[in-house]
């Protein structure tokens, strides 16, 4: 993954975790959190596939979660935000909608994240064995820990946003354009 994408991959996977919280304790979070982050890894990478896409969000930033938000009906006054007063949603203008869609749409359907992790080695160096294990393979922890996460229904609104541009991307014939 380029590093440029890191700021736009850990503040989706917050707002993902944030938005469909991991039950149980310490280590379900942790597990939600696992899962979401590979998820939107894959999404990232497929989102801006070169590092010229990757420099070019974070030069004029992914879009925010305001969106994604307001589908949801994501309250964004809690306690969980980090930072000070001033700026303790700042971490939100790092989320990429596009990006949080299609990490939904891999959560709920695992053939679609199958088919996704395929395309990531079709386009270059594709995943280290056991990279994305978590999300394409999840054990019973797993699924326990991200019941929320991974719940097409309560996912939808998020997924339904741009699934169609996610399955187009992953389409045999699909080619980079800029």
């Amino acid at each position: 993954m380029h590093a440029d994408l890191s700021p736009v991959v850990a503040a989706t996977a917050q707002w993902l975790t944030l938005s469909f919280p991991a039950s149980g304790g310490a280590l379900s979070a942790a597990l939600c959190e696992v899962q979401a982050r590979q998820a939107v890894t894959v999404a990232a990478r497929l989102r801006y596939p070169t590092a010229m896409d990757a420099a070019l969000v974070g030069v004029a930033g992914p879009g925010g979660s305001a969106r994604l938000d307001w589908v949801t009906g994501a309250d964004t006054g809690t306690a969980d935000d980090c930072g000070a007063a001033g700026d303790r949603h700042a971490w939100r203008t790092w989320v990429d909608e596009v990006v949080a869609s299609w990490a939904a749409c891999l959560l709920g359907d695992p053939r679609l994240a199958a088919r996704a992790v395929a395309a990531l080695a079709a386009d270059g160096p594709g995943a280290a064995p056991g990279e994305f294990r978590r999300l394409l393979e999840p054990d019973e922890a797993d699924r326990r820990a991200a019941a929320l996460l991974r719940h097409p229904d309560l996912l939808a609104p998020v997924s339904a946003l741009h699934h169609a541009g996610l399955v187009d991307r992953l389409a045999p014939d699909h080619t980079l354009t800029a």
